[in-house]
């Protein structure tokens, strides 16, 4: 097989796999199965990459844990940005905690994005509430606006939880204020993707708040 032939053949596989789990949920949800299917093959996969995102809670504890050491450091040597970064990446180094776990399940999800935007936009035959998956915006308003709503009380969660993850992380640091708004990317994607996509974004996207609610409790022990 091709090497251009591959993200072809991941989609068709993908594609494939919710419409089987599409005919398996026919008895229970009737035309509404396809949807239904996209929203448990996401989450499917979703829990396959769940150790990842354990693994960037447990790097943002631990710099969490470093914060006042890298206010000194801040301190010391705010004057001089090259020795600054230079003495925070070996502390950080010395404690174990990696400048790229933030980013890796953001790397993780990126290809499956990619899949379930193609797969979307050959949705598998079926509707939501009346509306077909392939629908956009404007052809089935009253279902997009749940999933905005949806979208939007999930962007504000997400972006309170960004801001208070900064501030414990690096308090004094300069404000990076705009990060805080790119949450609300998804609600633009909602509003744009057809409907099956919508109904992907949503659900991967409230997964993620669910993961970080869990994974984000006080920790009671030593065990960061």
């Amino acid at each position: 097989m091709s090497v251009l032939a591959i993200p072809g053949a991941v989609v068709g596989a993908a594609h494939s796999a919710i419409e089987s789990l599409a005919g398996l949920f026919v008895p229970i949800a009737g035309g509404a199965a396809a949807a239904l299917a996209i929203v448990v093959f996401t989450l499917l996969i979703r829990l396959l990459i769940s150790p990842l995102t354990y693994q960037q809670v447990r790097a943002q504890r631990r710099q969490a844990a470093l914060a006042p050491d890298i206010a000194k450091l801040r301190e010391k040597h705010g004057k001089d940005p090259m020795t600054l970064a230079t003495e925070t990446l070996a502390l950080q180094r010395a404690a174990g905690v990696s400048p790229f776990a933030a980013f890796l399940p953001a790397l993780a999800q990126a290809p499956f994005f990619m899949v379930m935007y193609h797969v979307a936009l050959r949705a598998p035959a079926g509707s939501l509430m009346g509306v077909p998956l392939t629908a956009h915006l404007a052809a089935g308003l009253p279902v997009f606006a749940v999933l905005l709503a949806l979208s939007v009380a999930l962007a504000w969660w997400s972006s309170r939880r960004m801001s208070a993850s900064m501030a414990s992380a690096t308090p004094g640091a300069p404000s990076m204020g705009f990060l805080r708004y790119l949450p609300y990317l998804s609600v633009l994607a909602v509003a744009w993707m057809p409907l099956a996509g919508g109904i992907y974004l949503v659900t991967s996207t409230a997964w993620t708040a669910i993961e970080q609610a869990v994974y984000r409790r006080p920790v009671t022990t030593g065990n960061r």
